[in-house]
């Protein structure tokens, strides 16, 4: 489940990463109101996908919003058209190694979890950069975890998978950024097994087209 917004120099080597991991899967892109030409690539690449049907990682399905949404919109709408049996979460930017999948998946089939969530902080290879918003992220966790007595360690990792059963029992309501601590408070309220596994990131800076802000953190 990928949501998009104005990502046209990244979606195409992100759906071909995706595309190259040896799970059978579909590739649901939530594209939110791109500007930048997102839009027009991505329908191309469905087309282009149909004609190529049968052919391995082929298999993509995209949505468009007329106007920006919110992360937190694009991925309600990417949950009610998934079919698989595991949901994964997947940016559409450079930052996360699809590679990792097979990792976050083994819980969940192996019967121990519902839910996964990639931790940046578990010992993982990682590009370095932002010192404070590594901070934020702490002290957001942190608070997080106060409310939801659950010991993650990375609540905003933009890699998280879950059993499609437990998606469709979660009312979510947060339209941007809020997503992450919003759904991780009903999953910690509903009692699902919740893993966390170490993933690799490689974090990119504003100019290189990094959206969530300060007061994503508010």
């Amino acid at each position: 489940m990928i949501p998009v917004y104005n990502e046209r120099n990244t979606i195409e080597e992100v759906l071909d990463r995706v595309a190259r991991v040896s799970i059978e899967k579909e590739v649901i892109v939530v594209d939110d109101g791109s500007t930048d030409g997102t839009r027009e690539l991505l329908q191309k690449l469905c087309e282009e996908s149909e004609a190529a049907q049968g052919r391995s990682g082929s298999n993509i399905r995209a949505v468009f919003h007329e106007r920006n949404c919110g992360k937190g919109a694009a991925l309600r709408r990417g949950f009610s058209a998934a079919r698989g049996e595991i949901v994964i979460v997947q940016d559409a930017d450079l930052e996360y190694d699809p590679e990792d999948y097979y990792k976050l998946v083994e819980p969940i089939e192996r019967g121990l979890a519902d839910v996964v969530y990639g931790s940046r902080f578990l010992g993982g290879p990682h590009r370095v950069l932002f010192f404070w918003h590594s901070v934020a992220n702490r002290m957001l966790t942190i608070l997080s975890n106060m409310f939801t007595n659950v010991n993650l360690s990375d609540v905003w990792t933009g890699y998280k998978a879950f059993r499609r059963g437990v998606l469709e029992k979660i009312e979510l309501r947060e339209d941007r950024f809020g997503f992450e601590p919003e759904v991780t408070a009903k999953i910690a309220r509903g009692g699902w097994r919740i893993y966390e596994i170490p993933i690799s990131y490689h974090g990119r800076t504003y100019a290189e087209g990094k959206k969530i802000t300060w007061r994503d953190g508010l």
